[in-house]
């Protein structure tokens, strides 16, 4: 069975402007089975989609975006866990959960990644070597450093507005719609980053909402 996947989101909980049933009800919408919203630091969004999963049908992987001492990465769980943020101890409590820990948008430095450093780690499951807010340029060191790592690839949009959702994803090939499928598929590399950017206007209403943010 094959399904897509946007694997970074965030709501309101941190800096996004929907709120999670907003962004279920969005991603049935663009034809996603499965997202994670990765709010800043917090499980929170996650948590709370998972409520209406039922209502949208769309499978919610709980998710942060954790801001580590070297930069932002993407850590995947079936539940909410307690997270360090020294990058070594993040992968090994990553890993002792049964976690994914993926280096979001590593090459965007202006937006927090990781950068070179993504190198000093072999134990990434994955790598987000597409962030439809980033930079191509960054983008394509992302995919050269997979690459290199020989680690999967995955596509997201790192939404902040509903807009932005699917605007990239991961087309995963999985036994079953359950967390654990997903993971699985995801450490074998049975996943198809699908590349894109969201519209010239949703862009524009991305920097508005940034601009708004900075008054609320």
């Amino acid at each position: 069975m094959l399904v897509k996947a946007d694997l970074h989101i965030h709501s309101s909980f941190s800096d996004g402007r929907a709120g999670p049933l907003e962004i279920l009800y969005t991603a049935r919408e663009h034809g996603l089975q499965v997202v994670s919203i990765t709010d800043h630091d917090t499980f929170t969004g996650s948590i709370h989609a998972k409520r209406y999963m039922e209502n949208t049908g769309v499978l919610v992987i709980p998710g942060v975006e954790v801001r580590s001492e070297h930069g932002d990465i993407l850590l995947y769980c079936e539940r909410e866990i307690d997270f360090p943020r020294r990058v070594d101890a993040l992968i090994e409590k990553a890993h002792s959960e049964n976690c994914l820990i993926v280096p979001a948008h590593p090459f965007d430095t202006l937006r927090l990644g990781i950068g070179d450093l993504v190198f000093e780690y072999r134990d990434w499951d994955a790598i987000e070597v597409w962030n439809a807010s980033a930079t191509r340029g960054a983008n394509k060191k992302a995919i050269e450093a997979a690459r290199i790592l020989g680690k999967p690839g995955l596509a997201n949009s790192d939404a902040h507005i509903p807009g932005e959702i699917g605007a990239a994803f991961n087309v995963i090939e999985v036994s079953d719609l359950k967390i654990e499928a997903i993971f699985e598929s995801i450490r074998k590399g049975l996943t198809r980053p699908v590349y894109g950017k969201p519209p010239f206007k949703t862009r524009i209403d991305r920097v508005i909402w940034s601009i708004e943010k900075l008054f609320r």
